[in-house]
């Protein structure tokens, strides 16, 4: 069934291709500039290039104005990239929304070999058919209520509204990640199956990166932490692709004094509100070195001047707690 979908992969390319991905659903926080310099960092202290991609697919959500404030964001901070959409490229366009056909075209090529089905089940339904409550952000287990159906079966729910889901493997997978080390994971018994197409039409996150990170050349995909299950679900899509992977690196996260993820309950962390406050850049990178493992103290410094030295292995393994030290 895979074999069907097997195309050659894209020509090897010749260095170390990363990526900043900020989705415009609302203002920047300290917590994707954390992550956002280890992936600059990772990749520029390697002689490797950065593409800039909105992932803007998320359309209830997007803010009108998050885009250019994402990049402005960037640019201070001292971060720069080689492809966007404010500066073209081969791989045009950056913006996923402008993308989308790209995105049907592979949905089509899962359709064909019916390796997806339709779902009709909404989140309520999964979580009322869930046998027992689920901890942490992942949801439920998808409890396979539409697993019988075949992608053909379609053409028979009329107007019904439905989404696309990905019949998962149940085999175990590896990632030899960068920075965490060797994970497994089996996507069928732990993850379930999952959505690459809403009710809407529009892609999901899952297949969108794929098609993207494929088509852009990206070699290393630098992320938080909290997106490892996302990696264990595109290897799923990467295989029947025949795609080659790219190397994953999932950092910690940075954390209120609570210990929850950075959110609004923790106080303004918006990069553009310590932009208007007069926050040097220079100042934020100094602390964010510090939190990394970079450097001994929370002096100001900028990005470039972190490159001769940086190693990923200096990073603590636990999140980082913010304490409002810039406000």
């Amino acid at each position: 069934m895979n074999a069907s979908l097997q195309q050659t992969p894209a020509a090897e390319p010749s260095a170390i291709v990363g990526r900043l991905a900020p989705s415009p659903t609302g203002a920047q926080h300290i917590g994707n500039a954390r992550t956002y310099l280890l992936a600059w960092l990772s990749v520029r202290s390697r002689a490797g290039r950065i593409v800039l991609r909105i992932e803007d697919l998320d359309s209830p959500r997007v803010k009108a104005w998050a885009v250019e404030q994402a990049m402005e964001d960037l640019r201070w901070l001292g971060l720069d990239w080689d492809e966007g959409p404010d500066i073209g490229g081969p791989n045009a366009s950056y913006i996923q929304s402008e993308r989308l056909n790209l995105y049907h075209e592979a949905l089509e090529r899962l359709r064909a070999v019916n390796v997806i089905y339709p779902c009709t089940c909404s989140r309520s339904d999964v979580l009322a058919a869930a046998s027992a409550p689920h901890a942490g952000q992942e949801g439920p287990l998808y409890p396979g209520t539409c697993v019988a159906r075949s992608a053909g079966d379609a053409l028979a729910l009329g107007s019904r509204p439905f989404s696309w889901r990905i019949r998962s493997t149940n085999q175990e997978h590896c990632v030899e990640d960068r920075f965490i080390g060797e994970t497994r994971m089996n996507v069928a018994a732990e993850l379930g199956d999952f959505v690459v197409a809403k009710a809407d039409g529009t892609p999901a996150y899952q297949l969108a990166v794929v098609c993207d990170d494929h088509a852009m050349g990206v070699t290393e995909v630098l992320r938080g932490d909290d997106l490892l299950p996302s990696a264990f679900r595109q290897l799923e899509l990467y295989k029947l692709f025949g795609w080659k992977q790219p190397q994953f690196a999932h950092v910690p996260l940075v954390v209120g004094p609570d210990g929850r993820r950075l959110a609004k309950r923790h106080g303004d962390t918006r990069i553009s509100t310590l932009r208007k406050q007069g926050v040097r850049a220079e100042s934020l990178i100094g602390l964010l070195a510090l939190s990394c493992g970079l450097r001994e103290t929370a002096k100001p410094i900028t990005a470039r001047e972190l490159l001769a030295d940086f190693d990923l292995a200096k990073l603590p393994p636990d999140p980082f707690t913010y304490l409002d030290e810039l406000g």
